[in-house]
């Protein structure tokens, strides 16, 4: 097959530095970084469509390149990062460098170039191809926003699609797996909880409720829960841990030493396997401090007590080896084996409206949210190639 003739645009490695130099910290608003993008592909001929968040500060963008309407294949990345704030930077996060050494492979430093702006980067450089290529199935670009907190962009992004019947018959999602076949992740419940006390002198604890000691009592019970499944089960091969997992993140209650104190708040979650039903294990914690927990508290006082808030959740993802998704990225990365990552990605919830998804990415999720966050351009040269034979997969 002849070569194929690209016009001159912004490399991959171009493009990633100009994602890199927009901060896209969650807080913050991604429009200018979505202004770029839409002008870029204006130039290429393209128009892309644009939906806001309800504050207008945040904004998932859909272009579809090759024939305009559903089906063909999804490439779906978020460009929102986490914080640089308390974290040992050797430089501006937010500008794209190249670091070379004899002992080190080449690699891109800075803030989203692995999690996950490698992969959109790589995906825009590509288009001017796709378009060169002549598909005769489209392609679909999704950028989408907050995935890091609540992936509320591709809530709205599954929402848009249903709305314009241009849904693809498959996705990709970039997230960072080293270019290897990513075909389940678990799924993930974060839940907000809060013991609410009476207040008192600590001389008389009878006659007050101590919202921490109770907290504590539910942490006793989760904590036994972790080691209970740590050794029990029910396992699912290829996850690391093999096993749902339950952890507590942040706790906080109390104001001196000498009151009992009010509130007590904490926060957690739950990864599940599988299987397993995360909504169905925050009943069973419910359950649990109904009976043996809240009566004594409101013995003391009927006000007291806890409350349970889902703060966000992330349905699993799981793509079977035989479906054609699969067998087509493994013939694109050259790949013969597949895994399966404990973090979630948007994947769950396009799988959960009814798009069959893989993860396949470039770059170390090891590298994701670290202080001088780096990819190999190695990474990015190979998924420059996948892309590639992906539009000629399309082409014919």
């Amino acid at each position: 097959m002849s070569a194929i003739p690209v016009p001159p645009r912004l490399t991959t490695v171009e493009m990633l530095a100009r994602l890199v130099a927009f901060d896209t910290t969650s807080r913050n608003s991604n429009l200018e970084l979505i202004a770029f993008v839409r002008a870029y592909l204006a130039e290429l001929g393209l128009d892309a469509r644009v939906s806001t968040d309800a504050t207008g500060r945040k904004a998932n963008l859909h272009v579809i390149v090759g024939p305009h309407g559903p089906g063909g294949v999804a490439l779906s990345g978020h460009v929102d990062t986490v914080p640089v704030e308390g974290q040992a930077w050797t430089g501006d996060p937010f500008t794209l460098r190249h670091v070379e050494g004899r002992h080190v492979e080449s690699r891109l430093v800075g803030r989203g170039a692995t999690d996950m702006k490698g992969f959109v980067a790589a995906s825009l450089a590509a288009i001017p191809y796709f378009l060169a290529r002549g598909l005769r199935r489209p392609i679909h670009l999704f950028i989408t926003f907050d995935e890091e907190i609540d992936m509320a962009g591709a809530r709205r992004l599954v929402g848009d699609l249903a709305e314009s019947g241009l849904r693809p018959e498959m996705c990709i999602v970039g997230e960072p797996s080293m270019m290897q076949p990513i075909l389940a992740h678990k799924g993930r419940l974060a839940l907000r909880v809060i013991a609410r006390g009476k207040p008192g002198h600590s001389s008389q604890p009878g006659r007050g409720v101590n919202a921490i000691q109770a907290a504590g009592e539910a942490l006793a019970w989760i904590a036994a829960d972790a080691r209970r499944r740590t050794a029990e089960g029910p396992f699912a091969d290829g996850f690391d841990p093999p096993h749902t997992t339950v952890h507590v993140g942040t706790i906080a209650g109390g104001s001196i030493l000498n009151i009992i104190p009010e509130r007590c708040e904490f926060t957690m979650e739950w990864r599940t396997i599988p299987g397993d039903d995360f909504f169905a294990e925050a009943d069973r914690l419910r359950a649990h401090v109904t009976a043996t927990i809240e009566p004594a508290m409101r013995a003391v006082d009927p006000e007291c007590g806890f409350t349970f808030e889902e703060m966000n959740w992330i349905p699993g993802m799981s793509l079977a080896a035989s479906h054609p998704l699969t067998g087509m990225v493994q013939q694109l990365t050259g790949s013969n084996t597949t895994g399966r990552v404990s973090y979630g990605t948007e994947g769950g919830l396009f799988e959960q409206a009814g798009i069959p998804c893989i993860v396949c990415g470039p770059g170390d999720i090891a590298q994701a949210h670290q202080p001088d966050e780096w990819i190999a351009a190695s990474q990015l040269d190979a998924c420059d190639t996948f892309l590639r034979r992906l539009a000629d997969r399309l082409a014919t």
